[in-house]
């Protein structure tokens, strides 16, 4: 028997919320399981901590099999658990409620800002994708004129160690229809023999086969960027997105005591 299963079966077995303490006394009463640490209460409320709903950190386990309650400071047995003993919707945790209410407004967000972008007129885009490569390092950056274009709507400049990398764009402002790799053979033949690297944004997908020839030997590589990606690039460099920090806080005062 392992120390969660020796503890559940404490605190299954009394039906009541009990402290590290009392779960510790009890398994040693009960003859359920050995410790072998020099701190064997230490171990035993740190493997309580970690897979609780009620407290969360960095390292804890992705599986629930207790709820703590921080105002008592005691753990029970999670009672809504399905047979890998992780965490149910129908558990009421207000810090799983936080966490569920948090990803889904995430999920959303990222929809309604691809939405947006999707909404936009095709030079607007390009003007978009050129902001959005230059908080990437990118120098000298600048779209083509329509006429001119060549299938290349826009270029700029990469500083790779001391050298600068000429790197050209295409922009595919599309709603649903995915890029094929006739697209991308079309754009690397545009830029062959002038750019060392392209890259294709699009704000819907890419097919298998523009994701398998993206990388070719001997050609010109072409880094594809669909839109959840772009969404995704925003985010990280904040580049039209703001955020407010919105910090949670989880009881850890039975920790003083490990």
């Amino acid at each position: 028997m392992t120390i969660i299963e020796a503890a559940l079966t404490i605190l299954e077995k009394g039906h009541n919320a009990m402290s590290a303490q009392d779960v510790y006394n009890q398994i040693v009463k009960s003859a359920l399981y050995t410790f072998h640490a020099q701190n064997p209460l230490a171990v035993l409320r740190s493997e309580l901590r970690s897979h609780s709903v009620g407290i969360d950190f960095p390292t804890a386990s992705k599986k629930k099999y207790f709820v703590y309650d921080e105002t008592n400071g005691k753990f029970s047995a999670l009672q809504n658990r399905d047979k890998n003993c992780s965490i149910t919707k129908e558990n009421g945790d207000c810090l799983y409620q936080v966490r569920t209410l948090y990803n889904s407004y995430i999920k959303d967000f990222k929809s309604n800002i691809l939405i947006q972008l999707k909404k936009m007129n095709a030079y607007d885009f390009e003007i978009f994708c050129m902001q959005l490569i230059k908080t990437y390092g990118f120098s000298n950056v600048s779209v083509t004129q329509k006429s001119r274009d060549g299938g290349i709507d826009g270029y700029g400049r990469l500083k790779v160690g001391l050298a600068h990398m000429k790197v050209a764009f295409q922009c595919k402002r599309w709603d649903s229809a995915s890029v094929s790799r006739k697209e991308i053979d079309a754009f690397r033949g545009a830029i062959q023999g002038e750019y060392e690297q392209g890259i294709f944004f699009t704000t819907s997908s890419f097919t298998k086969d523009a994701m398998k020839y993206s990388i070719k030997q001997g050609a010109v590589p072409i880094i594809l960027i669909d839109g959840n990606m772009i969404v995704d690039f925003m985010i990280e460099k904040q580049f039209g997105i703001e955020h407010e920090d919105l910090p949670i806080y989880i009881n850890a005062i039975d920790k003083i005591f490990s």
